[in-house]
Formats: structure tokens, sequence, C-alpha cells
């Protein structure tokens, strides 16, 4: 399981274990030795409307590093937001 992330970056991975892009999502941050919080919506039902009100959605994955919200598995807004651009 992913730890929460240090030095002041805050990242969150909302996400299903049955979403693919979910788990290239996780995959993707643990192989870049990203910490990060993962938020399984199937167990933890009610955070769902902390991605809608985040995204204004409800599809999975939802990524907020930093504040920058992301939808999907998207590498380089990833690099992007974890870089701080």
């Amino acid at each position: 399981m992913a730890k929460k992330p240090e030095n002041n970056q805050k990242i969150l991975v909302y996400g299903t274990p049955t979403c693919p892009y979910c788990i290239l999502a996780k995959q993707y941050l643990e192989g870049k030795k990203v910490k990060f919080e993962y938020v399984d919506l199937s167990v933890q039902r009610d955070r769902v409307f902390e991605i809608i009100a985040k995204s204004g959605q409800t599809g999975v994955p939802v990524l907020d590093i930093n504040g920058k919200i992301i939808i999907g598995f998207d590498r380089d807004a990833i690099d992007a937001a974890i870089a701080g651009s």
C-alpha cells in the first residue's frame, strides 16, 4: 500500500480496484518513487463527493497533486504537477 506523501507534497489518487487506468496511475507513481495516498472509492464510497467537488465528475482515476486536478491517467500532466509546473 502506498504511504502518505512527504516534503510538502500532497498527492491523492482516487480510484477503484477494477479500473485499469487507476492501476496504471498508481504503478506510474510507485515507479517514480513518489509517495501518495490512495483512496479506494469501492471501500470509501463517501469520498466520491470529494472527486465530484474537485473534478465535476465521478469518473476515475482522479489525481489531486498539490491542488492540481488530473482526470484520467496522463503521464505528462502528472509529471508537470509533481514538478510544480
